[in-house]
């Protein structure tokens, strides 16, 4: 069974002042990137029919009208309608090193981080998954951080709704923040180097 260790934290990734404006724009930055962009409306030019004048242009009394396909006509094109696009916005490493390192710090300042000496699941159980959080003294949604051998934890966590697996190499600012506790094993606990080199790859 994994237990909780007492270690020092890195006062350069659990202990700087918390910049709220770059976490900020770096989880806004992420959440971008996940958007599809997908969506799309026709225009006038793309909405079938309309070939034809309605009306001649004169002696009717009603309002000129080239075509029924027009935005202001019922089953026209849409004006100025959403486009398929990219959302994805550009996010330097400097500032998602920083984001991390801030929301990093600011479970640390409420001792929201905690530390267990490895994962030591002989086989996945979802059951043992469940034991370990409640030993440790976690509540409400805890972001468990493994390494790529911790594949039985990995399986005994994932199945729990209140648990989020990530890869060290995957720690990420939203995910930080998302949860109320961060879990890390002994041999995943970032310092100030590997810190550099932890962060969301699609913002």
């Amino acid at each position: 069974m994994s237990k909780k260790v007492t270690v020092e934290l890195d006062p350069a990734v659990f202990g700087i002042e918390p910049n709220m404006p770059v976490m900020h724009q770096v989880v806004n930055a992420q959440l971008a990137a996940k958007r599809q962009g997908t969506h799309s409306t026709k225009t006038r030019a793309e909405v079938r029919g309309g070939g034809a004048k309605p009306w001649k242009q004169k002696g009717t009394g009603r309002a000129r009208a080239g075509s029924s396909r027009s935005p202001i006509w019922v089953g026209g094109g849409i004006a100025h309608g959403p486009k398929p696009r990219d959302y994805a916005e550009r996010t330097n490493k400097k500032m998602k090193r920083l984001a991390l390192r801030s929301a990093l710090s600011d479970r640390a300042a409420d001792s929201k981080v905690v530390v267990v000496d490895d994962w030591s699941f002989d086989a996945p159980s979802t059951k043992s998954a469940k034991s370990t959080l409640s030993d440790l003294g976690v509540e409400g949604r805890v972001l468990i951080v493994l390494g790529r051998e911790d594949a039985n934890a990995e399986k005994s966590f994932r199945n729990l709704p209140e648990a989020h697996v990530l890869m060290a190499d995957q720690l990420n600012t939203y995910d930080v923040l998302l949860n109320d506790y961060i879990v890390f094993s002994q041999a995943t606990l970032p310092t100030n180097e590997p810190a550099a080199s932890t962060e969301e790859a699609s913002a």
